[in-house]
């Protein structure tokens, strides 16, 4: 019989990520399971019970590829032909921590669970933030397995 956890029973844990030179997909692939809580063994689909995540050094973070200068971010304002584009060079010189954001938002799922996990994750641009009094646990990205993200 399948054991389900009891929102009483949930716990959350901090964990912190430098993002020098790292690729935004292969990070945001990495958030998205630990704020889903996919990385526990007590994963549920229906609850959330993932865990914090603090991205520090966004302005460092990079695309592969042509993607930088090539890729196209759309949204709607509502209107009739209210259709904008930008790109992630643009994007970045306004807010630094969207093009990470929005990259993780999409891997996330829709509705209200998902934007409940999405605030979960904290970005920085610089090396500093305001969350040392939660002890985060620090996570190399280099030393990550593909299979193991993360072992309790």
């Amino acid at each position: 019989m399948t054991k389900f956890v009891k929102k009483d029973q949930l716990n959350s844990s901090w964990y912190e990520i430098d993002a020098t030179n790292a690729v935004v997909g292969r990070l945001a692939s990495v958030i998205s399971k630990i704020i889903r809580g996919k990385n526990k063994t007590t994963y549920t689909p229906h609850m959330d019970s993932g865990d914090f995540v603090v991205v520090k050094n966004i302005d460092q973070i990079k695309f592969t590829g042509k993607k930088f200068q090539n890729k196209k971010y759309y949204r709607h304002t509502g209107h009739p032909g209210g259709i904008k584009e930008t790109t992630p060079e643009k994007l970045k010189e306004k807010k630094p921590g969207e093009v990470l954001k929005l990259a993780v938002k999409r891997m996330l799922p829709t509705g209200v669970l998902g934007r409940k996990q999405l605030t979960k994750l904290k970005i920085y641009s610089g090396e500093n933030h305001p969350h040392t009094s939660q002890n985060p646990k620090i996570l190399e990205l280099d030393k990550l397995n593909n299979k193991n993200i993360i072992r309790n």
